[in-house]
C-alpha cells in the first residue's frame, strides 16, 4: 500500500472544550507508542475520513503535525458517537518501522463463483472475516483475498494455510488448518418451509401426547397416590380388615287408624 499523508496539528484543547473542535469540523486526536512520547492532536474532519477510508486500520500514514513533524502511525482506534454515529475521537498508533506490529487484517473474497452457487445448489460460507497478521509496518497488507473459484464440490474448502500471502514477510496468527471459506449447500424455500412443518407437527404430536398422558383417570377401586382403596360394594373384605359396619336404620313407626 502506498503511504499515505494526514495534516494534524498540536491540540491544547482539552476536556468539554473539544466540544467547540467538532461543531468547526475538527477532531480531536491522540499519538501513542510503545517508547515514544504521547501527543494530543486535531484533524479536521473530512480529511481524516478520506484517509481512513483509504488505509483502514492497516495502512500506513505520514502524520505531518505542523510544519516540523512527521509521525508514521496506524489508526488503531475511531471512537464514535452512540447518537449520530459520526467520529468523536481518534488514536494513532506511532510504529517503529524496523519492528514488526499485529494488527487485523479483514479477509475478501475475489474470483467466479462456483457454478453451483450459480445454479442455486450450494452458497459459499465464509466462517473467519480477519486474521491477526504480523509484519513490518510497511509490509503490512491492506487485505488478503480468497479466492472461491477454486470450489468445485460441496464441502471443499480454503483453510488459513492456504492465503496467498507473502510468507516470508508475513505471519497469520492463526491455525493453518482454521477453515476461511468453504462450499455449503443451499437450502431452498420449499425445504426451509418443510422442516419448520416438519417441526410444527413434531410439536403439536408431543403436547397431544403430554395431554392424553394427564387425563387418565384411576380406575374404580383404585386408589389415587396416598390414599387406601375402599372395596367395592359387597366384595369382602381384605385379610386384617374389619368388616364394614351395617347402617343402622329407624324402623317405621306403625300407623294408627
Amino acid at each position: 500500500m502506498d503511504r499515505l499523508s494526514l495534516n494534524a496539528d498540536d491540540r491544547k484543547i482539552v476536556g468539554k472544550k473539544v466540544k467547540k473542535l467538532r461543531s468547526d469540523g475538527i477532531l480531536p486526536g491522540h499519538v501513542f507508542g510503545k517508547g515514544v512520547e504521547g501527543e494530543l492532536v486535531s484533524v479536521k474532519a473530512k480529511e481524516f475520513l478520506k484517509t481512513f477510508a483509504a488505509a483502514g486500520e492497516t495502512g500506513l500514514i505520514d502524520l505531518k503535525i505542523g510544519s516540523e513533524k512527521v509521525r508514521p502511525v496506524l489508526i488503531r482506534e475511531v471512537q464514535y458517537d452512540p447518537m449520530t454515529s459520526e467520529p468523536i475521537h481518534i488514536d494513532f498508533y506511532q510504529v517503529n518501522l524496523s519492528e514488526k506490529v499485529k494488527v487485523s487484517v479483514p479477509i475478501e473474497q475475489v474470483g467466479e463463483q462456483p457454478e453451483a452457487v450459480h445454479l442455486g445448489e450450494a452458497i459459499v460460507l465464509q466462517t473467519l472475516n480477519e486474521v491477526e497478521v504480523e509484519a513490518l509496518p510497511t509490509d503490512l497488507p491492506e487485505k488478503i483475498e480468497v479466492d472461491v473459484s477454486a470450489l468445485k464440490q460441496i464441502d471443499d474448502a480454503v483453510t488459513v494455510g492456504q492465503l496467498g500471502v507473502d510468507r516470508e514477510k508475513i505471519t497469520i496468527n492463526a491455525d493453518p488448518e482454521e477453515i476461511v471459506v468453504k462450499l455449503a449447500p443451499a437450502v431452498s424455500e420449499e425445504m426451509e418451509k418443510l422442516l419448520e412443518e416438519e417441526a410444527v407437527e413434531k410439536a403439536a404430536a408431543a403436547a397431544e401426547a403430554a395431554a392424553e398422558a394427564g387425563a387418565e383417570v384411576p380406575a374404580e377401586g383404585v386408589a389415587a397416590e396416598g390414599e387406601e382403596a375402599a372395596p367395592a360394594e359387597g366384595e369382602a373384605p381384605a385379610e386384617g380388615e374389619k368388616p364394614a359396619e351395617p347402617t343402622e336404620t329407624t324402623p317405621e313407626e306403625p300407623k294408627k287408624d
